[in-house]
């Protein structure tokens, strides 16, 4: 076969070696597992949907969507994140499952923004989401597995950030801007860590606020404090206006359920600058936040009770949390929170020709055993060279039956890392790897 076409790969989209894809692996195991503690259960969505049922909900993030015809000249376009088809599924199959609905799902999303670091085109979500519930007893079952998901990966240092959409409305209100354009307030606040209090400001009075309003709005969402302390400025400010009265109420009622249901203080916390940018929340929100390296946010979620009701004709209350594997590795790399070995195989069974029938029976052994096996296809090449490949492959130990140990009932095991190499019994191979693998 002839030809010279160039090997690459699309802009912001990327291949991922086995090393990195352990180390994601491990990740992804290690929030299923949460999730699963929580009581999520899994579930899964075509990658393509229908255009119109993408569109119309999720704000800035639909401009960014793959979308495109299909040979059937149908409008689709590719799942930009895994909320939106969740909310369909829900309205699809109202009958097939039981309310209150905790499912998680984690899978590939796409859109087409800018990368950058820890910003890709294509990226993976870990979502858990819980529907048919009112009370903001979900929402703190929702903050809770957040924390403890990013616990479990090594990420102790996460702070999930809370806040609430109708408190944001409430400051709008207070600028003099009507609802219709509350979204626009929200994006102005959403740019603060980005652009400095000096350009809100600015922004906020080129979009319709008074100085006296937007120097009003700065000094809340700049003030920091204790979370009573800031619900107690909020209310000094906004109580008074009936969203923010609401969105106090259902927050001091959401610290009150994540003390009760025993979240470490030091994970969560008040924000009042906190908006989200996508259009569908409707009450409380919150993004898991990483400071060092400061890389911002790793994850965010919130409630959204309309969503639903624009499949099904009638509200359904939801909430949720999404976790962004890309920043999350990340981090964990940086700063080796998450150790990984570099091969699935944690042992190299190396073999000349004439000893093979004995290897592949103790390699069976061992995989049934749980061990898994990297089976040398190499045996007309050296010991040597075959303990070299395992040793580059990352496999941390080796297996060498040699005639003379056979004929003794013996093996060798060698550590590839040290060196180290010692005789054990054929009949003792089993339990010797086993405790040198399982670390006992």
């Amino acid at each position: 076969m002839s030809g010279n076409r160039k090997p690459q790969i699309l802009k912001g989209f990327r291949d991922y070696l086995p090393e990195q894809m352990l180390l994601r692996q491990e990740v992804m195991k290690r929030i299923r597992t949460v999730f699963e503690a929580h009581g999520f259960e899994p579930l899964d969505t075509p990658v393509l949907e229908y255009m119109e049922i993408l569109t119309g909900k999720a704000g800035e993030n639909e401009k960014l969507m793959y979308h495109f015809q299909d040979a059937g000249e149908r409008e689709i376009g590719l799942r930009y994140d895994l909320t939106v088809p969740l909310a369909r599924f829900v309205a699809m199959h109202q009958n097939d499952i039981a309310l209150p609905f905790k499912r998680y799902h984690m899978a590939p999303v796409w859109r087409a923004e800018k990368p950058q670091r820890g910003r890709f085109r294509e990226f993976w979500q870990c979502d858990a989401d819980i529907v048919g519930v009112e009370s903001t007893l979900a929402d703190a079952e929702a903050v809770s597995t957040f924390v403890d998901a990013y616990r479990a990966i090594g990420l102790d240092t996460a702070v999930i950030a809370i806040n609430h959409r109708k408190l944001l409305e409430a400051l709008a209100l207070m600028a003099g801007v009507p609802d219709d354009r509350a979204a626009g307030v929200f994006r102005i606040i959403d740019k603060l860590d980005k652009i400095g209090a000096e350009k809100v400001r600015t922004e906020l009075l080129e979009f319709g606020a008074s100085a006296d309003a937007a120097d009003a709005i700065l000094r809340i969402i700049t003030t920091t404090g204790s979370n009573e302390g800031l619900l107690d400025l909020a209310e000094s400010e906004l109580g008074n206006i009936e969203q923010g009265k609401l969105a106090l109420a259902e927050l001091r009622s959401l610290l009150s359920y994540l003390q009760a249901l025993g979240v470490p203080a030091d994970g969560y916390r008040i924000d009042l600058a906190l908006a989200r940018g996508i259009d569908y929340y409707t009450g409380p929100v919150w993004e898991a936040q990483v400071q060092e390296p400061k890389i911002g946010s790793v994850g965010g979620g919130g409630r959204y009770d309309g969503l639903v009701g624009t499949f099904l004709g009638r509200d359904i209350p939801a909430t949720g949390i999404s976790l962004g594997i890309e920043r999350i590795v990340e981090v964990i790399q940086e700063f080796n929170l998450l150790p990984v070995g570099s091969s699935t195989a944690q042992v190299a069974m190396v073999h000349i020709e004439e000893t093979l029938p004995r290897a592949g029976e103790i390699a069976r052994e061992l995989r049934t055993a749980g061990i898994n096996v990297d089976q040398s296809l190499a045996s007309g090449k050296s010991i040597g060279a075959q303990l070299k490949y395992a040793d580059r492959r990352g496999i941390p130990f080796a297996l060498i039956p040699g005639t003379e140990e056979l004929a003794n009932n013996q093996i060798s095991l060698k550590n590839l890392a040290t060196g180290e190499q010692i005789t054990i019994d054929r009949d003792a191979v089993v339990a010797t790897v086993t405790n040198l693998t399982k670390g006992k």
